[in-house]
């Protein structure tokens, strides 16, 4: 048994509305390695959306995180000690053990990659998490087919950057929103997207049927959903018959203090025959080959890129690194965090 000095971010109260940098405290440890336990430097971790939703208490699929107790979410890192001959010393790891500086974990709870040709920071986005809920969106729940039109919401953002590539890599016409007009420069120049618009332009629903002519295309085939409210409803306005709608996030209302309205066209989906789903991604974990066998593919080929932005440099500014993230408008793909040089 051995111990190192840590420093990792803990949750001191749940934030009501935007949350701020008073809901949370950087605590220094003594991190105790237990015999068995692999030991990780983190060099780069991943603030994402969801973890707006387990800082408050409310019911969710999945816990809440503890009061004084560190957060977690996606890391990469480098083992500095290890008894375990599949996971050497000097190995990269992704695990779930980000939000501090060094991770204590059994070697079942780390995964070594492969960064030959790749970014260790592909496993935080094109390759991890991130990537796999776009894969599984479109592809499990959406029933993605071959030349369809497909509406991505959040479209500069991690999740949504990779879905609008693994669609253009199907040979499909995609559309995006986003946040500014740069960011929408990005989604067509970057990621290939037909054409993209910033939603503060004007309603969303004139947006996306200004954008649909602009492509030729006569409504939308798949919706894959990041924001809900306005453009939700916008999008089952566009929708052909028979049309389908991954429902991932809804960021619209990650913050809000009092219920947001539904989309009030409901009756739509009933005349056009439309499936409306919501996933979670972990329900489709035994689906991973499948997904990492399609996607590193693409990646090394170059078709899909795995867009990334820096928001912060050192535990301490990892929960200013996550407000950007929630703020939105500096953020374009995957939100990270440098814990080293």
């Amino acid at each position: 048994m051995s111990t190192v000095r840590n420093r990792e971010v803990h949750l001191v109260r749940r934030p009501v509305g935007t949350p701020v940098p008073d809901d949370v405290d950087v605590v220094t440890t003594d991190l105790v390695v237990e015999p068995g336990q692999v030991l990780v430097r983190n060099t780069v971790m991943s603030v994402e959306p969801y973890m707006r939703g387990r800082m408050s208490e409310g019911t969710s699929y999945v816990e809440p995180y503890a009061l004084g107790e560190a957060m977690t979410g996606h890391a990469t890192g480098v083992v500095e000690r290890s008894d375990d001959a599949a996971v050497p010393v000097g190995s990269v790891v992704v695990h779930q053990h980000g939000w501090r500086e060094y991770a204590a974990l059994a070697p079942q709870d780390v995964e070594v990659v492969d960064i030959d040709g790749l970014k260790a920071t592909d496993h935080l986005g094109a390759l991890g998490q991130t990537g796999f809920t776009a894969w599984v969106g479109l592809n499990l729940v959406a029933g993605l087919q071959q030349e369809e039109t497909v509406f991505v919401s959040s479209a500069a953002g991690g999740v949504g950057a990779i879905a609008g590539q693994l669609a253009r890599a199907r040979g499909c016409t995609t559309i995006g929103s986003c946040g500014s007009a740069d960011k929408a420069k990005r989604v067509m120049g970057d990621f290939g997207f037909d054409t993209a618009f910033d939603y503060h332009d004007g309603p969303v629903r004139d947006l996306l049927a200004d954008a649909l002519k602009e492509v030729g295309r006569p409504g939308l085939d798949v919706y894959f959903d990041n924001v809900g409210a306005e453009h939700l409803e916008a999008a089952i306005r566009a929708m052909r018959d028979n049309g389908r709608i991954a429902l991932c996030g809804a960021i619209a209302v990650y913050n809000a203090t009092e219920p947001v309205p539904g989309p009030r066209n409901l009756l739509l989906m009933i005349w056009r025959r439309l499936r409306m789903e919501g996933f979670i991604v972990g329900d489709h974990d035994s689906r991973q080959p499948d997904f990492l066998a399609e996607v590193t593919a693409l990646v090394r080929e170059g078709r899909v890129v795995s867009p990334e932005t820096y928001v912060g440099h050192g535990i301490e500014e990892a929960f200013s690194g996550f407000l950007t993230l929630l703020d939105g408008r500096a953020v374009i793909g995957k939100a990270l965090v440098a814990l080293e040089d």
